[in-house]
Formats: C-alpha cells, sequence, structure tokens
C-alpha cells in the first residue's frame, strides 16, 4: 500500500527543478563559450597562417632574411624549442617525482616541516613568469655558471657556463613547471589503494621497494600526465628564457649545454615588435604561431600515446 505521506515528496521529485537547470544552463553557456573562444583562436591563426606554410619554410633556416617571406625559415626554432622543452622534462619530472613520493609516501602530513614544503610549492605556482626570468638570470648564469667557470676555467677572458644557455633556460623552466609535476604526483600516488602498500609491506617488502615496484608503476599514468601538462605549459613560454638562453639570431643550431638557442615563442616576438615592416611580416608570424602550436601539440600528442601504451600494458598484466 503507497504511503500518502510520501506523495509530495514523488511530486517534487518528478517536478520541475527551477535551480538545477538554471545553473546546468550557466555552466553549459560557460563551456560553450570557452569552446568557441578557443575555436576561434585556432581558426583565426589556421586561416592567416595556412598560407605562410611550406616544406621551405619548415626546413630551412635565417641565414638571409628573417623578415622576407620569400626567404624566412623556422628549422632553427623548431630545434631550439623541441630541445629546450626535452631538457626541461628531463630536469623536472625526477625532482617532482621525487618531491612528491617523498610529501605522500614518508613525511609526516601535519608536521612543519612538510607545511613548508607544500607552501613552498602553492607558492611557486603562483610566481609570474618573468619572475623565474630573472631567478635563473641570478642563481644559474650569475651564480651556478659563474662559479663553475671560476673553479674549471680561471684564466678565460670569456665565459663558458656563466652566460645564456640552452642548459640554463631548460633548467628555469624546470624550476617554473615543478608544482604542476609535484602536484600531478601527488595526486596519482594518492589514488593508489592503500590495500596495495599494506599486502606488499605484509609480504616483507620494504618500504622503499613498495613504492618502487608497487606504488609507482601504478602511478605511472598519472605521472605522465604531470608531465604532460608541464610541456604544454613550458613549451609557448618566452619570459623565462628572454635572459637565460634564447637568441635573437644564429646561423646554426644548440650543439652543446652551453650554446645559445632560438626559439619559436621568442620569434614570434620579435616578428611581431621588431619588424621593419611589419604588413610584410605578418604572414610569417601567422605561420610562426602555427608551427609553435603543431609543435606543442606534437609533443602532447607523443606524451599522450606512451601514457596510453603504459595503460594498456599494466591492464595486460592484470
Amino acid at each position: 500500500m503507497t504511503d500518502p505521506s510520501r506523495a509530495p515528496e514523488r511530486f517534487r521529485s518528478r517536478g520541475f527543478d527551477a535551480a538545477s537547470f538554471f545553473f546546468s544552463g550557466v555552466t553549459g553557456i560557460a563551456t560553450a563559450i570557452i569552446l568557441g573562444i578557443l575555436a576561434i583562436i585556432l581558426l583565426n591563426i589556421t586561416w592567416h597562417g595556412w598560407d605562410g606554410i611550406s616544406l621551405r619554410f619548415i626546413v630551412s633556416g635565417t641565414d638571409q632574411d628573417m623578415f622576407d617571406v620569400n626567404k624566412a625559415g623556422v628549422l632553427p626554432m623548431i630545434v631550439g624549442t623541441s630541445a629546450r622543452v626535452i631538457l626541461m622534462t628531463i630536469f623536472v619530472i625526477p625532482v617532482g617525482v621525487i618531491t612528491a613520493i617523498h610529501l605522500t609516501e614518508y613525511a609526516n602530513p601535519v608536521s612543519i616541516h612538510t607545511r613548508i614544503i607544500r607552501g613552498a610549492v602553492n607558492n611557486l605556482a603562483g610566481v609570474p613568469s618573468i619572475v623565474f626570468g630573472l631567478f635563473g638570470l641570478g642563481f644559474f648564469i650569475g651564480f651556478v655558471g659563474g662559479e663553475m667557470d671560476a673553479l674549471f676555467y680561471p684564466d678565460s677572458d670569456e665565459p663558458v657556463w656563466g652566460k645564456p644557455a640552452i642548459l640554463w633556460a631548460s633548467m628555469t623552466l624546470a624550476v617554473m613547471t615543478l608544482p604542476v609535476v609535484i602536484v600531478a604526483t601527488e595526486e596519482s600516488l594518492k589514488a593508489i589503494a592503500p590495500g596495495l602498500r599494506e599486502a606488499s609491506l605484509a609480504l616483507g617488502a620494504t618500504k622503499l621497494q613498495t613504492v618502487a615496484k608497487v606504488v609507482l608503476p601504478q602511478a605511472l599514468p598519472g605521472i605522465l600526465t604531470g608531465g604532460i601538462l608541464s610541456i604544454s605549459r613550458a613549451a609557448g613560454e618566452v619570459a623565462p628564457i628572454l635572459f637565460t638562453g634564447a637568441a635573437y639570431y644564429m646561423s646554426g643550431y644548440p650543439t652543446r649545454p652551453t650554446d645559445q638557442f632560438m626559439d619559436l615563442g621568442y620569434h614570434v616576438f620579435i616578428l611581431s615588435t621588431q619588424s621593419p615592416n611589419i604588413e610584410q611580416t605578418r604572414p610569417i608570424l601567422y605561420a610562426t604561431v602555427l608551427v609553435l602550436l603543431l609543435l606543442t601539440f606534437t609533443l602532447n600528442i607523443v606524451a599522450v600515446l606512451v601514457r596510453a601504451k603504459m595503460r594498456r600494458g599494466m591492464r595486460q598484466s592484470h
């Protein structure tokens, strides 16, 4: 027999919920606006830059005139951007993962030591990118590079390490993206079921063995997600590399860690501010931006494919 007292409740549940409909509509409209803005930007860049894309433009350098649409090329910028992003990834992922493991698996969550580290990570995430560039100039180039020159090349008149270089630019970007990797790795480690750790310890494994053989393999896709996010942020950054390694013009490619490099983002800045004829340079500008977007998407897609392959391997192993 139906309870008459529950009839109003059933009626309300079947009725029209104006508040839910309103907020669902607002979130849907906000999502549509964001996607629309992204689509407009991508379509505008593609529309204006596609005509400037050619095989010659991609595989040639700037040995003649970087502002001439018939002679300019972006291969040195592609090489420089790819190299500094790859070097940054090599630097940031080990440090970020080790820090996240310490905070999640070893540190006391309520200790002053842990609070200081978490506060530093949170503050580091909010520092403007130009500040990281000044930090890299003062610390990596002025202090670390200067001390290395004083130690290894005391009689040299020209600095070897104490100057802008692709190594220092990559390390500056690594410091900038460190919070992204730490937070993503922490979330991945926390998502691992505690029962896996307890079972490993119960079987006689040490804490280190449990972390290395049980926890980290399970958290690897999330760690790669942090790496993908750091690549996405660092690929288009210009401010941190202005003072630490980017060159206005180079006739060759960086072959040593102490060499400077040309960069797509910095080249876009040069084309938009230093060109003697903005209208003549506009096709090169849009084509360079399009190449930068394609390069960023390519680096991200490669990382996503690696992550997907690891996930499939983990599922098959289970």
